[in-house]
């Protein structure tokens, strides 16, 4: 069972990321991009993922996965159940959806630095 604090740290630990409080929220943005956002009480974990890969994941397993609200569908954005999450899951979630804002070689130099994944 995963909580917020397994992923906390990834906010200032991925290169150019940073976390940050919209009305009350936590959300890690790369830039201006939010690539992660945490529902107010904290159970909730969206993530940026491709649009196009999305219905696959939430059919292969709708207890973990949601769409986001019909206002949001136009966004890469997938909820994840937080709790329904082991943490080296929540915490590879994150870093995937980080490595959808930030450019390729930084990606890269990650896996260099984290071969066996997210700590």
């Amino acid at each position: 069972m995963a909580v917020i604090d397994d992923v906390r740290s990834l906010g200032t630990e991925l290169e150019r990321s940073y976390p940050v409080y919209v009305r009350g929220r936590l959300k890690f943005r790369v830039g201006q991009i939010v690539y992660v956002a945490f529902s107010p009480d904290e159970r909730v974990n969206g993530f940026a993922f491709p649009k196009e890969e999305r219905a696959a994941l939430v059919q292969g397993d709708p207890d973990r996965f949601q769409l986001p609200a019909a206002s949001d569908m136009r966004f890469n954005w997938v909820h994840a159940d937080l709790a329904a999450l082991e943490p080296s899951e929540a915490r590879e979630l994150v870093v995937d959806a980080w490595r959808t804002v930030v450019p390729a070689k930084v990606s890269r130099a990650y896996d260099l630095s984290h071969p066996h994944g997210p700590d």
